[in-house]
């Protein structure tokens, strides 16, 4: 039972759980899921269904957060809103993820010219101003929500790159990967059998900073009309029609900005709890 309790992943949990703020961040996260999970069931309306009788309706008992121009029901159109961001989040990162790994992973464990060349790859990348790049390739293709998981993911693995890069650097010598290569283990296996998982604690800070900052790009590119598409319902372009009747119909833009607050600042919080969980020196 002492073995058990003293397990890496419960002495994770117990300094996770003891960070509040961290804990009622992944609370929230969670009810998101439910409620994206089970919005049909949630909700009365259909997010799609247009209602010319109740237009700009103000929150009342009927319509919690009110109706748009088109008398669509607005909270459910923010609870259908969830289902994008949280999948445009977890798809665009694990594609930046899966990436970023791997350049780092191969980057400091053979070092040399495939590091130089490597990490000359993730300083161009760099240079770019990733929304402006994002911007560009979106107004060259058609709008789709496919395209955008892609394109964010293919432009921000760079950071994931650099961090597994140097938890590499600080591993690829210690004794358990010198075992291995004098046991005859070949430098695949070495790499994602031996050094991967001890180098994938950053790797899971940065994956979940990262969903929150995926969300924040597709908000901001639905926001400017080159995102999701009406009338499939995503937390930006409800912000986009709520700015043209901002002034008699508060409704449209506060509570879809506020899910995205909220939302954002959960990931954050649940991100800075990991790393502070994982922390060494945090380790009693």
């Amino acid at each position: 039972m002492s073995a058990q309790m003293n397990s890496p992943f419960q002495q994770f949990w117990r300094r996770f759980r003891s960070n509040r703020v961290a804990t009622a961040g992944l609370v929230v996260i969670a009810v998101l899921f439910l409620l994206s999970f089970c919005a049909g069931f949630i909700t009365p309306y259909d997010p799609d269904a247009l209602d010319a009788w109740h237009v700009l309706l103000p929150p009342s008992s009927a319509h919690l957060f009110g109706t748009d121009e088109l008398g669509r029901d607005v909270l459910t159109r923010v609870i259908f809103g969830a289902r994008v961001s949280l999948k445009v989040g977890f798809v665009a990162v694990g594609i930046a993820v899966a990436i970023g790994t791997v350049v780092g992973l191969f980057a400091g464990f053979y070092g040399g010219w495939t590091d130089s060349l490597l990490m000359r790859v993730v300083d161009i990348m760099l240079c770019f101003p990733t929304f402006f790049l994002i911007l560009a390739v979106i107004a060259m293709l058609e709008p789709s929500i496919w395209y955008i998981m892609i394109i964010i993911g293919l432009t921000g693995w760079m950071g994931v790159a650099r961090l597994v890069r140097a938890e590499v650097l600080s591993l690829k010598n210690r004794d358990f990967v010198l075992a291995a290569r004098v046991l005859g283990a070949s430098d695949l296996r070495i790499i994602f059998r031996h050094i991967l998982p001890n180098a994938l604690s950053p790797v899971l800070v940065s994956a979940t900073l990262g969903v929150a900052g995926a969300i924040l790009t597709e908000s901001a590119l639905s926001f400017l009309g080159i995102g999701v598409q009406p009338p499939t319902p995503s937390w930006g372009n409800i912000l986009t029609s709520g700015k043209d009747y901002i002034e008699f119909a508060w409704w449209l833009s506060l509570f879809p900005g506020v899910a995205i607050l909220v939302t954002v600042l959960s990931y954050n919080l649940v991100g800075e709890g990991i790393r502070d969980a994982l922390d060494p020196r945090r380790q009693q």
